[in-house]
């Protein structure tokens, strides 16, 4: 008789994991698809061979910051100063994010 209650119960605590499992997997669909949106393509004239593999590189904007993208490899790339800059629109926070769009030049 216990041991079917102790079957019950880790039944239950499998069911409670696999909820959270597939909540939190949704929420992770939810935010890539968002992010997914924020990727713009650029248009260049010029074509840049992908250091990494033979591949062609393409221009992007991610949130303001210029990315080169290989779609041979899926590899993003960045120009000197990039990463610090990226770095540093993370550590400002949403406040800080908020002022930088109050006092962008359009």
């Amino acid at each position: 008789m216990e041991n079917e209650k102790d079957r019950f119960g880790e039944k239950m605590r499998l069911v409670e994991r696999a909820k959270e499992d597939i909540y939190f997997a949704e929420r992770d669909r939810e935010l890539l698809e968002k992010l997914r949106r924020d990727l713009r393509r650029v248009e260049t004239s010029e074509e840049t061979p992908c250091p990494k593999c033979s591949g062609n590189l393409e221009g992007y904007t991610f949130q303001g910051i210029a990315l080169d993208r290989c779609h041979t490899c899926d590899g993003i790339w960045l120009d000197k100063g990039e990463l610090e800059m990226i770095v540093r629109k993370i550590n400002r926070g949403p406040l800080g994010a908020w002022i930088d769009t109050l006092t962008a030049k359009t």
